[in-house]
């Protein structure tokens, strides 16, 4: 018999009994990606460095041009050309212009520049200016990206790839980030095979291993993965011992029901305290969580569904916090385009796939059992029927938690 906790009851004690601990490493910008800043990033320089064009044209002093148009154009002096790359030498004197790239520097004196459409070279070295320009005009100013002591990004924040563009203007070349937790998986059953197996007769391919490791991979942790392990307590024990000196997580899919060959239970007990046995969410009652020497491990249920659910509402925010940030989640409005019933008394969680018509998004239940993983395959989220509810009458608006933010 399992004394079960809510969803919310669960993830509370997770978060008790877990606070994030990240250990700090350097890495190269080319493998920050993904990656969890272990601390605050500060600006040590101007960026950019110099006054700059936004346009092919003339740098001008905007006072010269004030007043002019296509009838009565300014006429100033090219006093010299700047080639990208290159500082932009003299100051610029009263009545002269300077042609400059886009990306150019800027010479002291100008503060606005002038794109070549709205000029006419006379071919004399003057250039006639048809458009006046405002001070600051078509120009990005020395430091108005990033000036020296800015905090740019903080701890905490995964690295995007525009954040890789900041941390290269900057010249961050080595980035502090949170060390990636170790999530060691282990697989039970007696019907289990490996992948590339055919199955015989009550026999069934190990999904759980691919599965998992993909979900804890794309949450940005490393894995380890132990095989399959039949259903022997022995064995068990072994692998979990093994896996507890090499990991920082440790999952383990299978035999966290109570039946006579379902040992996590007892296993976890002798290595460890059990936090809980059981959540009242559908899929994925028979949830354990336990501490060994101050580390998660988690006993998933066997079926693929309900192991994704748990690890998608469970495992994959402690990751999120072990690694110093706070969990991700992307969740957006639809209109359920059937009634569907619930399981009184636990959270429902269902996949969906998402449609737009006229303007409107729409959800479409997947209807399956936890044994079925190709009832999740090509979803785009889930929601929840809470526990207290009996259904949703179809066109009521919902929540769908998105699997990613694509």
């Amino acid at each position: 018999m399992l004394t079960v906790k809510t969803p919310e009851e669960a993830r509370t004690l997770i978060r008790e009994a877990f606070p994030p601990c990240p250990r700090s490493e350097a890495v190269g910008l080319e493998a920050a990606l993904g990656r969890v800043l272990f601390s605050p990033v500060t600006a040590s320089e101007y960026v950019p460095g110099f006054d700059r064009s936004t346009v092919d044209g003339y740098a001008v002093h905007s006072a010269d041009t004030f007043g002019c148009s296509d009838a009565i154009p300014a006429i100033l002096t090219i006093q010299g050309e700047i080639a990208m790359g290159e500082g932009a030498g003299a100051a610029l004197a009263p009545g002269c212009c300077a042609a400059v790239p886009t990306g150019g520097a800027i010479p002291a004196g100008a503060d606005a520049a002038v794109m070549i459409e709205y000029t006419e070279d006379y071919g004399d070295g003057t250039v006639g200016i048809c458009k006046s320009a405002a001070p600051g005009a078509n120009l990005i100013f020395k430091g108005d990206d990033v000036r020296p002591g800015q905090t740019v990004l903080p701890a905490g924040r995964r690295l995007t790839a525009q954040d890789i563009g900041a941390l290269a203007a900057m010249g961050v070349s080595e980035v502090p980030v949170c060390a990636r937790p170790v999530v060691g998986i282990l697989s039970t059953g007696d019907e289990l095979v490996p992948v590339e197996a055919i199955p015989g007769e009550g026999q069934v391919r190990d999904v759980n291993s691919a599965m998992l490791r993909a979900l804890v991979e794309s949450a940005g942790a490393r894995t380890v993965c132990y095989g399959i392990l039949r259903d022997e307590e022995d064995l068990l024990r072994r692998a979990l011992d093994r896996a507890l000196e090499e990991c920082d997580v440790v999952l383990i899919s299978g035999g966290s029901s109570v039946g006579m060959k379902d040992a996590t239970c007892r296993v976890l007990a002798s290595r460890g305290k059990i936090l809980f046995h059981g959540i009242a969410m559908k899929p994925g009652k028979p949830t354990i969580l336990g501490s060994a020497g101050g580390k998660p491990v988690f006993g998933l249920p066997g079926h693929p569904v309900a192991a994704f659910f748990v690890s998608q509402l469970f495992v994959r925010p402690l990751l999120d916090r072990l690694q110093g940030c706070e969990p991700r989640s992307y969740a957006v409005p639809a209109v359920l385009t059937e009634a569907v019933s619930a399981n009184h008394g636990r959270a429902q969680y269902m996949g969906v796939f998402l449609s737009r018509r006229d303007g409107v998004r729409y959800a479409s239940p997947i209807r399956g059992k936890s044994g079925l993983i190709t009832t999740l395959a090509g979803a785009d989220g889930y929601f929840c029927i809470p526990r207290d509810c009996e259904g949703m009458a179809a066109g009521t608006t919902i929540d769908v938690c998105l699997y990613s933010a694509d």
